[in-house]
């Protein structure tokens, strides 16, 4: 019998995984699809993600961060974000005295890190190259909408009920008395567990583009809004850099079947000139169209199951923010399991769900709406929208004050409270 068995070995599922094998549970990894191995030689990646220096101080602590930090990761010391190139907002590391704003990291170097901290603990169980065909819940009860159900219901002993049984299609069986679901937007075991999502899909979509620069790159991110949506720049490890072009889907669909030497051209035709600055030019390297989606569970803990990640969450990719949240989960999920109760009593639910569900509901909600109303203000083309929009950029660029503040939340230095 497992303490827990989470279900997804990605970058959210294993660093929660660390987290739990160092308070010495005794936890199962299911992941189907490990990543392949680092090679130094090799162009990166086209999922990146931007990594808050708040991450990494977790990532620190659980003994990954050192593994990721000798592959290759891209310190970023400056952000700037523009409407028209006169209404320009910048943000710097030096204004709010660290060393940089945060890391861009391939999200497979990110996986790998936790994997390679992992195999340090003999109290972790591996099950790869296999799928989960059946999962089983306990009827030990725990209603994640409403703390009074819970008080209220009969204090079950979830060990002689497994909370989880899992079937494989290698044929073993796992028990777990927690189940975890880490396992991305259409998790499985949120399916199984009957927990219903609320959100909707954009009616753009985003294509990531990797380029290799001529010259080196400077460690400084920038986004321009544009009426047909944001035009994104990200720094990478040597001469490379993702760009991030969202767009109406039939846009990107015409885009993704250019040439290399076509997709350059409607690049250099789209967006601004802040991309060849000072004579750098660029070669088109890989890209690929993603949905953008907009989706949270309706409970985050209930029969047996605990939701972390984008299993029970996922936002609009716009500020970056997603692995992040993730992170929280799981920062916010271990300061509940390392107080060392009984995983099988009625306390330890109760205290999953006042002490991580509603919290991280509340505050991935609350991410979720803000990044929604910074899209719909900076994502349309109306006279007095535009205009208010500027005065704003224009306000916040001479404002230092109010600029770093907004900046020490954006990287997580700030808990965000509204």
């Amino acid at each position: 019998m497992y303490d827990f068995c989470i279900n997804g070995g990605g970058m959210v599922g294993a660093a929660l995984a660390l987290g739990l094998a160092k308070q010495q549970y005794r936890v199962a990894i299911i992941e189907p699809h490990l990543p392949k191995g680092f090679d130094g030689s090799s162009k990166p990646d086209l999922r990146v993600s931007a990594i808050s220096d708040a991450s990494v101080s977790l990532l620190t602590s659980l003994g990954a961060w050192e593994y990721i930090q000798a592959m290759r990761v891209k310190p970023y010391t400056g952000l700037s974000v523009w409407d028209d190139p006169a209404h320009r907002t910048d943000f710097t590391a030096q204004s709010i005295d660290v060393a940089q704003l945060g890391f861009f990291v391939e999200n497979r170097l990110l996986q790998l890190g936790c994997h390679q901290a992992l195999q340090a603990f003999d109290n972790v169980t591996w099950f790869t190259d296999c799928k989960v065909t059946d999962i089983t819940l306990g009827n030990s009860s725990v209603d994640g909408s409403v703390t009074s159900s819970v008080t209220s219901s009969v204090d079950s002993d979830v060990s002689r009920n497994h909370a989880a049984i899992l079937s494989l299609d290698n044929g073993e069986t796992i028990h777990a008395k927690w189940l975890i679901g880490a396992d991305g937007a259409a998790s499985q075991v949120r399916q199984a567990a009957n927990i219903g999502v609320s959100g909707w899909q954009y009616s753009q979509q985003a294509m990531g583009i990797t380029i290799e620069m001529v010259n080196s790159v400077d460690a400084i991110t920038w986004q321009e809004f544009t009426p047909d949506g944001p035009k994104a720049f990200l720094p990478m490890f040597n001469n490379y850099a993702s760009l991030v072009w969202y767009d109406s889907p039939d846009e990107l669909k015409r885009l993704s079947t250019l040439t290399a030497a076509q997709l350059k051209q409607a690049i250099i035709d789209a967006f601004p000139s802040e991309l060849l600055k000072n004579g750098n030019d660029f070669t088109v390297i890989d890209k690929a169209t993603f949905p953008l989606t907009r989706a949270h569970a309706s409970r985050y803990i209930t029969d047996g199951v605990i939701l972390v990640g984008d299993a029970a969450h996922t936002i609009n990719p716009l500020a970056g923010q997603g692995v992040n949240l993730g992170f929280r989960d799981v920062e916010t999920l271990l300061a509940v399991t390392a107080e060392g109760t009984d995983l099988t009593s009625l306390e330890f639910k109760k205290r999953l769900i006042t002490s991580y569900e509603k919290p991280r509901q509340r505050d991935n909600g609350l991410m979720m709406s803000a990044m929604d109303g910074f899209y719909g203000l900076f994502s349309n083309d109306i006279g007095p929208i535009k205009w208010l929009r500027n005065q704003i950029l224009s306000v916040a660029q001479q404002f230092e004050p109010a600029k770093r503040e907004v900046l020490k939340y954006a990287i997580g230095m700030r808990e965000w409270k509204f």
